[in-house]
């Protein structure tokens, strides 16, 4: 519990020094919006830039325990980024557990008796928002804060058909995750993790000495997704060091598939802490931006309609959608030509008329 303490007063005190150190936001703050998810009234913020485009990337973003969707949305800066890049961004909001504290369910000790189905939610969250606002239903990302970073750990394990890759930042396996963790697709991962990390430590914590749970250290992690992924190559190099003043560098290890386009990618902030680098603690980069062009490897070009990925539309995606119908398939957002979320007989004349005309 002194544990929990302190790590609840030591990040306050940094985000209100970070707070004063920002004399206006260089966005209008989204609303605070409200969605049903297991029987539960959740919150989210949602940011969509003025320019966007349909099937338009969606980026999720997780806070970190005892913090909240605003604050992280506030010091990411992910809204300039989505600006820029023309992708929507969601900042989904914890409940709140018996300490007080906002949170995301990925089974720490003190929350064995928590039932919140984190997972569901974001799944549930990400199928409405892709469809309400025309949003991609390939080009799903996660990534968040420490206890953010776990929930994306998760969510790679458990839900690889909704989220493409993720980016967790101080991120932890924990151990009942790592050792169920089955996914349908396996997917690209980049963990930015300080090694001096007096929260989500480096090395992990199998013991549970720190009252969190047993959980996985980032070299294991790394290594679990690289094999998961059949990395065959690693390519290692050490970033320049901008801010001397910040004290820590990073060493960055890129690993990849030959086969594939899946990567796993590990910066490594040499005696760097519990940070969000560019926000606080290290200097060196810009984790968002980071973390974006990272997802951009791994943005699908894709066409409704295109069932089977070659790039055209033709009698054989007719086949696969009359296929789908037959056999009452898995819904198919490729199939679903008119949107109305379900595939049907309505699919095969859009398509057909798409054909002739």
């Amino acid at each position: 519990k002194y544990r929990i303490l302190h790590y609840v007063i030591s990040s306050m005190l940094r985000y209100i020094l970070f707070f004063l150190h920002i004399s206006c936001f260089a966005w209008s703050q989204p609303q605070l919006k409200q969605f049903i998810s297991g029987g539960i009234n959740r919150s989210y913020y949602l940011y969509i830039p003025d320019s966007i485009k349909q099937e338009a990337p969606l980026v999720f973003v997780f806070h970190g325990y005892s913090s909240s969707a605003l604050t992280i949305m506030n010091y990411s800066g992910f809204n300039n980024i989505a600006d820029e890049n023309g992708f929507a961004v969601c900042y989904p909001q914890g409940t709140i557990d018996d300490n007080g504290n906002r949170f995301f369910n990925v089974g720490y000790s003190f929350h064995l008796d928590q039932e919140v189905d984190d997972v569901g939610f974001a799944i549930s969250l990400a199928n409405y928002l892709q469809l309400e606002y025309n949003l991609s239903q390939v080009n799903t990302f996660s990534t968040g804060m420490s206890n953010g970073g776990d929930i994306s750990y998760l969510l790679a394990c458990q839900a690889s058909t909704v989220f493409r890759a993720i980016g967790p930042v101080s991120g932890v396996m924990m151990e009942w995750i790592y050792d169920s963790c089955d996914p349908e697709k396996p997917m690209s991962v980049l963990e930015i993790h300080g090694t001096n990390d007096n929260i989500s430590k480096w090395n992990g914590d199998l013991e549970d000495q720190d009252g969190w749970g047993p959980y996985i250290g980032v070299n294991t992690a790394i290594r679990f997704w690289s094999e998961l992924n059949h990395c065959n190559s690693v390519i290692a190099d050490t970033l320049l060091d901008i801010n001397t003043s910040d004290g820590s560098y990073i060493a960055t290890e890129k690993y990849q598939n030959e086969l594939n386009d899946n990567e796993i990618w590990l910066y490594k902030i040499v005696d760097g802490d519990h940070d969000w680098p560019g926000a606080y603690g290290n200097m060196d980069i810009d984790a968002s931006q980071a973390i974006w062009d990272f997802f951009t490897k791994f943005l699908l070009e894709y066409n409704i309609g295109d069932v089977n990925y070659n790039g055209s539309i033709d009698v054989f995606d007719l086949i696969l959608i009359a296929d789908e119908i037959f056999y009452n398939s898995s819904y198919n957002f490729l199939s679903d030509l008119n949107r109305d979320s379900s595939i049907d007989l309505n699919d095969i004349v859009a398509l057909l008329t798409a054909l002739l005309y």
